[in-house]
């Protein structure tokens, strides 16, 4: 008798995790397409501005770049400068 409740335990288990699956599977497909719509718009509001966030960020890189190469060419002439006035003091050693 243990084994025929033990049985139809697990087949009651078994249609219990259908059912739930098939009502997971309902509540999908009834799913509101205005909370598609609705996701939607927010992943294109979010595309915009990341691709807005990313032209900033590459316009900064280019300013930065610029004047990165500037300050090598000013330190450039600056090391220059310092070696020309060093050199007549080390010639006179």
């Amino acid at each position: 008798m243990s084994e025929t409740i033990d049985d139809a335990l697990r087949r009651l288990e078994t249609v219990l995790s259908r059912l739930e699956g098939a009502v997971a599977q309902r509540f999908e497909a009834e799913r509101d397409p205005s909370d598609l719509e609705t996701e939607l718009a927010v992943m294109s509001e979010d595309r915009a501005r990341l691709a807005a966030e990313l032209d900033a960020a590459s316009a900064r890189l280019v300013e930065v770049e610029a004047t990165s190469a500037d300050v090598g060419q000013r330190l450039g002439r600056a090391i220059a400068a310092v070696e020309g006035v060093l050199a007549p003091a080390r010639g006179s050693r």
